[in-house]
């Protein structure tokens, strides 16, 4: 880990959705330390400002970020153009921990871009044939248009992978709902089972305790939350959450610890 940007070369940007980009990136000269899934970097756009942003792959010695354009930093780094440099700090916070769900199913949920720090997971998880149990990856979204990675999602269903919108559109055949209404059509033993689950906080909280319904353990139940992260490094207090810095005690956690937590609503 580094608190030092580092400068790291855009070598692909590409659009994924009306308003997110990702892109790719590749160190100029020395490389940050190896991230895990679930491990974020503090991006900065030079001139403007930094943002956390989750790895959303980690494939050929590149770095990708999956990033939607809401505010300064975020947009100009959707602006970005291959040859351009960036700066990258990291890496923060904890992964997934996808080898301690070895020979169990694994069950991943995903809401809108919480997607992209999902997707190595999932790459990772397919690349291990045999090590796990069975897979299913559950895929909500506002829109079709706001489906991410609409190309590989075919490719990650083997054995299921259901994608679900709310809103549908005249060309849209598949499910309309909430990502939860995906549940009972995916194939796994609930005791057996770690869930990866990210998106928006509400559907966090109802996920969670929808798999808690199906009987699975709350410690095998795997978030990742997001408060407000400035330091990246626990000193300036912004992304506490209780007990939690999640920066450096997160971003992914147990649902037995952030249970009580996500009573209390982010300001």
């Amino acid at each position: 880990m580094t608190a030092v940007p580092l400068p790291y070369l855009v070598t692909v940007n590409r659009p994924e959705t009306a308003d997110t980009r990702t892109i790719e990136l590749r160190p100029v000269g020395e490389a940050l330390p190896p991230f895990t899934p679930g491990q974020f970097a503090m991006v900065y756009a030079f001139g403007v400002g930094e943002i956390p942003v989750s790895v959303a792959g980690l494939e050929n010695g590149a770095l990708t970020h999956t990033i939607r354009g809401v505010g300064a930093a975020s947009r100009a780094l959707c602006a970005v153009r291959p040859g351009t440099q960036v700066g990258v700090r990291g890496p923060f916070g904890t992964g997934w921990e996808l080898p301690e769900a070895a020979g169990r199913d694994l069950l991943v949920v995903a809401g809108g871009i919480g997607l992209a720090p999902l997707r190595p997971l999932v790459r990772a998880a397919l690349s291990t044939p045999g090590g796990y149990g069975r897979l299913n990856v559950l895929v909500g979204a506002r829109t079709p248009d706001d489906l991410l990675y609409r190309s590989e999602l075919d490719g990650w269903g083997r054995p299921y992978c259901g994608v679900t919108v709310d809103r549908a559109d005249p060309e849209w055949t598949g499910n309309v709902g909430v990502v939860t209404t995906l549940l009972d059509q995916a194939a796994f033993t609930p005791h057996e089972t770690t869930a990866f689950v990210c998106g928006p906080e509400v559907m966090i909280r109802a996920t969670a305790r929808e798999l808690l319904h199906y009987g699975v353990p709350a410690q095998h139940i795997r978030i990742s939350l997001e408060r407000n992260m400035h330091c990246a490094t626990g000193h300036c207090g912004h992304c506490q959450l209780g007990p939690l810095l999640l920066c450096r005690d997160g971003p992914v956690v147990g649902y037995d610890r952030a249970e009580p937590l996500l009573a209390v609503r982010e300001l």
